[in-house]
């Protein structure tokens, strides 16, 4: 296994005091796997304060950021390596953390804590890879399967549910009858889990390549973390438009999407109100009137209990309650969606808009997304040519105005009026027209 040499040398560090040291977890699953490892953990017999001992006497800097599980930074030509002692964990007593954690020296005993047997392999260059549970053979057969007891894995820690289905979508591995099984069995478990937790391992899944199998297979964990979704899991789409119920269209929607966690966040929720509003008329034919705005009120709550930035908020939300404003292709005028939202959003609703419609009955999508595409081809050409759709965009500014004798709100009251002009091409974005039209 090629590991950085930093790493190797921290290693070689400890086994030359007389300890055990490895890489150990995701990188060397990664490794297995053909991946550019991430973050490389590194695991060792030394206990906290011998690793910060050593490392120090060879003026090597070391950062207490978790001395009471076992764990320091050391920080090597600028890139930090965390360093855990062999451990095994007290009693699990609320599905998140141990009440005790006591150091080992032997190297089964910190792989037995793990969660999956993928992730429970350590390596060094002098030992090869450490497989006690067969973590080899479940990457080689594309298989999840719990380390021991899958149900007492997952009682331990309630957030491995969502871990085992963030790799399952990442990684298109099936999750192993038993654990499969235990992860049903616990799911109600994760409302002991931190909102933010859950989030994180979420959107990982949601920009995985399988996020479609597994939000369908596992329907009923996400109706945990987001209940609201629920009421959508068996709502009927009577209509010519559709083809899947509610909960079907929305994950085929995630599928069409680009991987890019707000869009997809977005896809997984935009929908969320359809239930709420749905109505038949008498030909049986069901109708959604109004779903956007409500689905936008009811992501609002969902967001905030998952305390997401103002970032991902503002944007997941605005975007699912502009998602149906564009449904006429032929009624949409780019610049003046680009003055409402602005560049960034215009172009995640049309990326919405298509994901969205990939998801609708294949019959009769077809104008719509040839439309869709000519339209982002005409953004990104009005984009590139500078066109203008904001106020700083225009030729003139208030100083301009304030020279004509404009004050006060009438300034900006102004402004709008000219930016409304120019976006509609009523008048041309030149210094010179415009002040003849307000002279006029």
């Amino acid at each position: 296994m090629n590991i950085s040499e930093n790493a190797e040398k921290l290693i070689n560090i400890l086994n030359e005091n007389g300890f055990k040291a490895y890489v150990v977890g995701g990188c060397v699953r990664d490794y297995l796997l053909g991946k550019d490892a991430g973050d490389i953990d590194i695991t060792t017999s030394a206990a906290p304060q011998q690793v910060e001992s050593i490392l120090q006497s060879e003026n090597i800097k070391v950062v207490e950021t978790g001395i009471k599980h076992g764990t320091v930074t050391a920080v090597l030509n600028g890139k930090p390596y965390e360093i855990t002692t062999f451990r095994k964990d007290g009693d699990y007593k609320d599905s998140r953390r141990p009440e005790t954690v006591d150091f080992v020296t032997d190297i089964k005993e910190d792989l037995s804590r793990r969660d999956f047997t993928i992730n429970a392999m350590a390596y060094n260059h002098s030992e090869g890879i450490v497989d006690l549970f067969d973590g080899q053979t479940d990457l080689n057969n594309k298989i999840i399967r719990a380390v021991g007891n899958a149900d007492l894995r997952f009682k331990e820690d309630a957030l491995r549910i969502m871990r085992a289905l963030r790799f399952s979508s990442t990684l298109g591995f099936e999750i192993e009858e038993s654990t499969k099984k235990a992860v049903f069995d616990n799911m109600h478990l994760l409302s002991n889990i931190s909102s933010e937790r859950i989030f994180t391992e979420l959107t990982k899944l949601l920009i995985g390549d399988y996020a479609m199998q597994v939000l369908n297979e596992y329907r009923e964990v996400i109706g945990v973390i987001i209940p609201e979704l629920k009421p959508a899991f068996d709502c009927g789409q009577n209509n010519p438009w559709h083809i899947y119920n509610v909960y079907g269209h929305i994950i085929h929607a995630v599928h069409a999407a680009p991987k890019d966690k707000i869009i997809r966040l977005t896809m997984l929720l935009h929908d969320i109100g359809k239930p709420q509003v749905k109505t038949t008329d008498d030909r049986g034919i069901d109708h959604f009137k109004t779903h956007a705005a409500m689905g936008a009120e009811i992501a609002k709550k969902v967001l905030k209990r998952f305390k997401v930035s103002n970032e991902i908020f503002d944007k997941v939300t605005t975007l699912i309650y502009y998602h149906q404003s564009v449904e006429n292709v032929d009624n949409i005028r780019i610049k003046r969606w680009l003055a409402k939202i602005g560049e960034d959003y215009t172009r995640a609703l049309f990326q919405v808009r298509l994901a969205d419609l990939y998801a609708h009955n294949p019959e009769k999508i077809g104008y719509e997304v040839e439309k869709l595409s000519e339209l982002q081809k005409e953004l990104e050409e009005i984009i590139a040519a500078g066109e203008a759709f904001k106020l700083s965009d225009l030729s003139v500014n208030g100083n301009d105005l304030l020279a004509l004798g404009y004050k006060g709100r009438a300034i900006g009251e102004k402004l709008d009026e000219i930016l409304n002009l120019v976006v509609d091409d009523k008048l041309e974005n030149e210094k010179k027209a415009i002040l003849n039209y307000l002279n006029r």
